[in-house]
């Protein structure tokens, strides 16, 4: 319930006249059925914008830091996610990556729009970086299509760092989707899941225009953060 109403009365007309979304592709989001929508990552405002230009509802699963955060604000931002239907993940690794794939499995195959953001982490520069195999090996497991997903301009309106959102315009691109079923019963094939997740982030880049870097942007954003580091270090010696 709070999911709609989010949509079209706290949040959704704000958002619109704020962002002034706009969508392209919508056709190609099938009316019922599981499905996966592989986004590009820009910003925290992909996960409310892209639902609000969407007939169905759609879920994502968020990193579990959402749902643990300690007091009131901690409170009310487990209430708003879990009231949106958005699905806490543990993503320290091991153990915790299996229970969020079966996660997303097991909603797949209820039929669930999943949303997932192959790079795993937002783009530190605005550029698309290497996609994690995981959307794949949930693609395989569920029996289900992947349709590309551009988020173009959600950097604009909301910075990373950045507390207050910006007046700007959104325009979110919807790409054909992808058929992987000639894969069908191949998943772990690591060489399989890479080229599918290829094939997805290459449907990106050509949907967001954005440039490729071969490399994982959490890699790059922790590599800037111990240069950083590094830098304040010498600064105090």
């Amino acid at each position: 319930m709070l999911y709609w109403w989010s949509k079209f009365v706290l949040i959704g007309p704000l958002l619109k006249l704020y962002c002034r979304p706009s969508i392209e592709g919508v056709e190609h989001v099938p009316e019922h059925g599981g499905a996966i929508l592989a986004s590009n990552h820009l910003a925290v405002a992909d996960s409310f914008l892209l639902p609000l230009q969407l007939r169905r509802r759609m879920t994502f699963l968020a990193k579990s830091e959402y749902f643990t955060e300690p007091g009131f604000k901690g409170f009310l931002k487990k209430q708003f996610f879990t009231g949106v239907g958005q699905v806490p993940v543990d993503r320290s690794g091991g153990n915790a990556a299996q229970a969020a794939m079966d996660t997303a499995v097991r909603l797949l195959r209820e039929g669930n729009l999943l949303g997932i953001y192959p790079e795993g982490t937002r783009s530190p520069d605005g550029r698309l970086y290497k996609g994690k195999t995981g959307v794949a090996r949930m693609a395989l497991e569920a029996g289900v299509p992947v349709i590309p997903v551009a988020m173009i301009g959600t950097d604009k309106v909301n910075p990373i760092g950045s507390t207050l959102w910006r007046p700007g315009h959104v325009h979110v691109k919807i790409g054909e989707p992808l058929d992987f079923s000639r894969y069908e019963g191949m998943a772990g094939d690591r060489f399989i899941e890479r080229s599918m997740t290829d094939e997805i982030m290459y449907s990106l880049m050509e949907l967001s225009g954005q440039t490729y870097v071969d490399l994982y942007a959490a890699s790059v954003k922790e590599r800037a953060e111990q240069a950083r580091k590094a830098e304040q270090a010498d600064e105090a010696a």
